[in-house]
């Protein structure tokens, strides 16, 4: 219900231009179709001689056919000379002087590329919604286009560091941020609440994940430094792991707390702050895969737990639950959240889990 709340309050950010070579792996926004088929002409794809099928019908090494006009020599790439329909080898035309033959024959569209066979006119050049990838930095390259528009939710990372420095599970969570589409900015902090609420309070962006000092411990002020900042909405979800959790608004941006102990972020993370990312940049549903569960599930009523799972010989095997060791968190594949109003799933439950590796 919190997710449901946090989600209806906020809204896809708007779009803006990027270079392509800066877009890929942001989430792709809606751009005009293309106005012209690619290519926009036949071209050749091999090095070769461009010729008329016709006049090469029968052609062989045995018996060779002469040609009536000197052939077009064609370059991979190069756009197809009138009345020329495919390209032969370079070793298939012999040329004596002005004389020449071909030495095979070829069909129709051989060696060749026809107009609109890479991307027809009135189709998309990205696909909204979806993640860029090297393809769709190519089709914009191939189309003369040189940035592209995207939704890269600008993501305000508070590490709330532990005496010794730096978190690594601050360092975990920016990275899945960053696969996850957003532009992430860190900022590391001391544990004192003053500390923590300075850059609540002039935190700029769509987003804000603090790390760290959610717990009960003396130098725990993380939620009391969002409620003095902000909107603290609520603290210690019914969670697990992640029960220290707390989510808040700071200026009307929503605010994700998230515990220092890298398995419980890891999947506060995923129940929380990646589905406030792929709103905020409109990203399409993200597919799960269902397979059976190769052992039991037992679970808690009245608590949310997350489950890491293995893909084994087409099942699901159940690695955690409630709790993640580091083991656990580098070999799994997916993970499943079992609702808190289920006991859990019995064995050879067909249950759909989604992957921690997205695409």
């Amino acid at each position: 219900m919190l997710l449901a709340d946090l989600l209806d309050s906020v809204a896809p950010i708007e779009p803006f231009s990027a270079p392509v070579d800066e877009a890929m792996g942001y989430i792709a926004a809606e751009m005009p179709l293309l106005a012209a088929p690619l290519p926009a002409r036949n071209q050749a794809v091999i090095d070769g001689w461009a010729l008329s099928s016709l006049d090469i019908a029968g052609a062989s090494p045995y018996s060779p056919v002469p040609l009536n006009q000197p052939p077009h020599w064609v370059e991979t790439g190069e756009a197809m000379p009138d009345g020329c329909d495919c390209v032969l080898m370079p070793d298939l035309v012999e040329r004596h002087g002005p004389l020449a033959q071909a030495l095979a024959e070829a069909i129709p569209g051989q060696g060749v590329r026809r107009a609109g066979e890479e991307i027809a006119a009135s189709r998309p050049l990205l696909l909204a919604g979806r993640k860029i990838c090297v393809a769709d930095t190519l089709a914009l390259l191939a189309a003369g286009r040189d940035t592209a528009m995207i939704r890269a939710p600008a993501l305000t990372l508070i590490d709330v560091a532990p005496s010794g420095g730096g978190s690594l599970t601050a360092d975990l969570i920016a990275a899945l941020a960053h696969e996850a589409g957003a532009r992430v900015t860190v900022e590391t902090v001391g544990r004192d609440g003053q500390m923590i609420a300075e850059p609540l309070a002039r935190a700029t962006g769509d987003l804000i994940v603090v790390v760290g000092g959610t717990g009960a411990g003396r130098t725990d002020h993380t939620a009391a430094a969002l409620d003095e900042a902000g909107t603290l909405i609520a603290h210690r979800l019914a969670l697990q792991p992640g029960v220290t959790t707390a989510i808040a608004r700071c200026g009307g941006v929503p605010v994700v707390a998230l515990p220092g102990l890298p398995g419980h972020a890891f999947a506060a993370y995923f129940v929380l702050v990646q589905p406030l990312i792929d709103r905020l940049s409109c990203r399409l549903p993200r597919q799960g895969m269902t397979l059976p569960l190769s052992r039991k599930i037992a679970s808690t009523v009245g608590v949310t737990e997350i489950a890491l799972l293995r893909r084994e010989a087409e099942v699901w095997h159940l690695l955690a639950v409630g709790d993640f060791s580091l083991d656990h968190l580098r070999m799994a594949d997916a993970w499943l959240a079992v609702g808190s109003g289920s006991e859990g799933f019995a064995a050879g439950t067909r249950v759909e889990a989604f992957p921690l590796r997205a695409p």
